[in-house]
């Protein structure tokens, strides 16, 4: 019998990158060798309810840091950017004065946040906004309410 298992581990400050295994679970006889307690389950942490937490809290964690919210309003404003277009763009516009390892460490923490979807092209990598994650908590908390009550 296996069993897809999620495993998180950090990446960076904020970022948690997610890997999927698939565990092949011990035989009864094998489990029952291993555990003293022959009715206990088997000790396998799926994490499924984690990573949907995760999923929204890397999206809110993206969010907290203002160069990567200046970051995803000049994507939206002109969506399909290399790294040398929104460091020049960042720059120009918003006078920050980050360099473009700085700016492509936050693109990866958009990126694992499902906020950025990257494509590379010969030389260059594209970058291009994604705004699901956020249609999902939008999805999750905002309920529109009956005017009047």
């Amino acid at each position: 019998m296996s069993l897809l298992v999620a495993f998180s581990f950090p990446m960076g400050s904020t970022a948690l990158r997610r890997a999927w295994k698939v565990v092949d679970l011990p035989s009864k006889a094998t489990r029952a060798a291993a555990i003293p307690c022959h009715n206990a389950p088997p000790r396998v942490d799926t994490q499924v309810n984690t990573c949907l937490l995760f999923s929204v809290t890397n999206v809110f964690d993206a969010l907290a840091a203002e160069s990567r919210r200046l970051i995803l309003d000049e994507l939206a404003e002109r969506d399909g950017q290399a790294l040398y277009e929104l460091c020049a763009r960042l720059t120009m516009k918003h006078g920050l004065n980050l360099t473009r390892q700085a700016i492509s460490q936050h693109l990866e923490v958009l990126e694992a946040a499902g906020l950025v979807r990257s494509a590379r092209d010969g030389r260059y990598k594209f970058h291009y906004i994604d705004a699901s994650p956020l249609e999902e908590a939008v999805r999750r908390w905002g309920k529109t309410t009956k005017e009047g009550k």
